[in-house]
């Protein structure tokens, strides 16, 4: 409607006659979209120590970068997934089909954070001391979980992958 500018096209069919090149691609595209839910997420996180309107609004466009790569994704790997490829290749578009869901809601999350946050600031609440030093820890917690989660999944590091297990239990 010639509102928004136009994004460029991040994964090509013509890639996806060859299928590993067509996965390829998806993967990385797929790292993209985890490194602007993460974005989303710590921004997010950050506006509940001092709201900020630019750090909400980048929030939000974070959020709706993610749901464009899930769209984008979903269909490609689908259309991927529709080709003779091996079992592992399958496998993999699968692992991919999972994740995208995962990073789509993490940036759900950073939105409603930010409205949260929002919502803080507007009526001039506080923490009191000790739920501010919680607020602050539960953060903290979160931001470790977060960036372990993301390097595991960016570097395919199934060792550092099995560290957020016991950091997740601790925050829930």
């Amino acid at each position: 409607d010639g509102k928004e500018a136009e994004k460029a096209v991040e994964l090509d069919d013509r890639l996806l006659a060859t299928p590993a090149v067509a996965l390829s691609e998806s993967e990385r595209v797929t790292c993209k979209m985890a490194e602007r839910a993460a974005e989303g997420l710590r921004l997010s996180l950050s506006l509940l120590s001092g709201y900020d309107p630019e750090k909400a609004a980048a929030v939000r466009a974070a959020e709706k970068d993610t749901d464009r790569y899930e769209d984008m994704l979903g269909t490609y790997l689908t259309r991927l997934s529709r080709r003779q490829i091996s079992a592992e290749d399958s496998a993999a578009v699968s692992k991919l089909l999972k994740v995208i869901g995962d990073f789509e809601r993490i940036a759900d999350h950073a939105a409603n954070i930010a409205g949260v946050a929002q919502e803080i600031f507007r009526k001039k609440l506080q923490f009191s001391a000790k739920g501010k030093r919680e607020l602050d820890t539960l953060i903290a917690a979160v931001g470790e979980v977060v960036n372990i989660s993301f390097t595991a999944f960016t570097e395919n590091d199934l060792a550092l992958a099995r560290r957020v297990e016991p950091l997740e239990e601790c925050i829930d």
